[in-house]
C-alpha cells in the first residue's frame, strides 16, 4: 500500500510516521470519538486520520515545548506561522549557513515556532538535537534550503484547516494524557525511539523508561483504553529495541520500512521492518486484524 495521497505535512521529523500512515491508519477504527498522540511529532497518523475522516476529535500532545508550541501556531495563526518562515527562507539566500546560525541563536535565546520551523525544515536528518546546556546544536543540512515558502504555506494552511475546532494542543508527560483517556478514544502512541531514550535526550527530559511505559501499557489495558503502539523494529535478524511483553496480550505485526541503507551499502538485502502493536480493546473495536496487514502476513517473518 502505497502513501496516502495529499496528506499535508508542515514539518520534517526524524522518525516520523509519514511513510507508514497509509498502513497505521488502518487500524484507527471509522467513527473514533478522538484519536489521542501523547507523544505527537509531526502529527502523521493524526493529519492521515483528519484527511480520511477517522476520527471527530483530536488531542495532539509532546512534552517537547518548542513542538507543542509550533503546533499550537499551525492551529491558532497559521497565516502569520506561514508569513514568518517565508520571511526568514528568503533571507537566506546566498548566506544560508550564517544564517541558519544566526536563527539557531536567536532560538536559543527565545524558542519561538518560526525559528524552531525554520531549523526543522533545514538541519540535518529533520533531527532535534540538544547540548548539555539544553540548546539546540543540529547542524544545517547544507544541501538543501529548506521546503520552498509556498509548499509550506500549503502545508501549513491545509493542516489548519483538516483540524481547525476539534483539536486540543498540550505540553504534558505522556501518562498524565493516558489518564483522561476514555474507551470512546483511540490512543496511539509512537515513542521516543528506545535507543536515546535515556537523560541526554532532553526533549523528554529523562527519557521514557520501558518498565513505566509498560506500566502504562497494563493500566490501559485495565481500563478497556485502545491503543496502537509503534515501538521496537528489526532489520534482517538483528533487533532494535525490547519487544513489548506478551503477557500484555498484544497483536503484534510488522510494517515495512524499505530496504536498510547500511544493508544496501554492505550488498545484502535486508529490509527494515517496525513493530505495531495493537492492544485488546482496538482490536474488538476492529473487529480483528485489518485486512491489509492479515494479506500481507506471510511477507515477514515473526519475531
Amino acid at each position: 500500500m502505497g502513501a496516502i495521497r495529499n496528506v499535508p505535512h508542515p514539518f520534517p521529523y526524524q522518525g516520523s510516521k509519514r511513510q507508514l500512515a497509509s498502513q497505521i491508519v488502518e487500524c484507527v477504527p471509522e467513527a473514533t470519538h478522538r484519536l489521542i498522540e501523547p507523544f505527537v511529532g509531526s502529527g502523521a497518523i493524526t493529519l492521515a486520520s483528519a484527511h480520511l475522516r477517522r476520527a471527530e476529535k483530536f488531542w495532539l500532545n509532546d512534552l517537547h515545548k518548542p513542538l507543542a508550541r509550533l503546533w499550537k501556531a499551525i492551529l491558532q495563526e497559521p497565516e502569520r506561522l506561514a508569513n514568518l518562515y517565508e520571511r526568514l527562507w528568503r533571507h537566506q539566500r546566498g548566506r544560508e549557513r550564517e544564517f541558519y546560525d544566526k536563527v539557531r541563536e536567536r532560538f536559543n535565546a527565545s524558542p519561538q515556532p518560526h525559528l524552531f520551523l525554520y531549523l526543522l525544515a533545514r538541519c540535518v536528518k529533520a533531527a532535534i538535537r540538544y547540548n548539555t546546556q539544553g540548546e539546540f546544536n543540529n547542524s544545517p543540512d547544507n544541501r538543501r534550503l529548506g521546503m520552498r515558502p509556498e509548499s509550506m504555506r500549503f502545508n501549513i494552511l491545509r493542516a489548519a484547516e483538516l483540524l481547525k475546532n476539534r483539536t486540543r494542543v498540550t505540553c504534558r508527560d505522556y501518562r498524565q494524557v493516558l489518564a483522561s483517556a476514555s474507551p470512546e478514544d483511540v490512543v496511539y502512541m509512537d515513542p521516543p525511539y528506545q535507543g536515546v531514550c535515556n537523560t541526554r535526550d532532553h526533549r523528554y527530559c529523562h527519557g521514557v523508561s520501558f518498565h513505566e511505559f509498560v506500566s502504562a501499557l497494563r493500566d490501559l489495558n485495565d481500563r478497556e483504553i485502545p491503543y496502537i503502539v509503534s515501538y521496537d523494529g528489526r532489520t534482517g535478524d538483528k533487533i532494535h529495541g525490547h519487544p513489548l511483553p506478551r503477557d500484555l496480550n498484544l497483536e503484534h505485526l510488522e510494517v515495512a520500512v524499505g530496504r536498510s541503507t547500511q544493508a544496501t551499502l554492505l550488498g545484502r538485502q535486508h529490509t527494515t521492518v517496525e513493530s505495531l502493536y495493537l492492544s485488546p480493546a482496538i482490536l474488538a473495536r476492529l473487529r480483528g486484524v485489518p485486512k491489509v496487514f492479515a494479506e500481507e502476513r506471510d511477507l515477514f517473518v515473526t519475531l
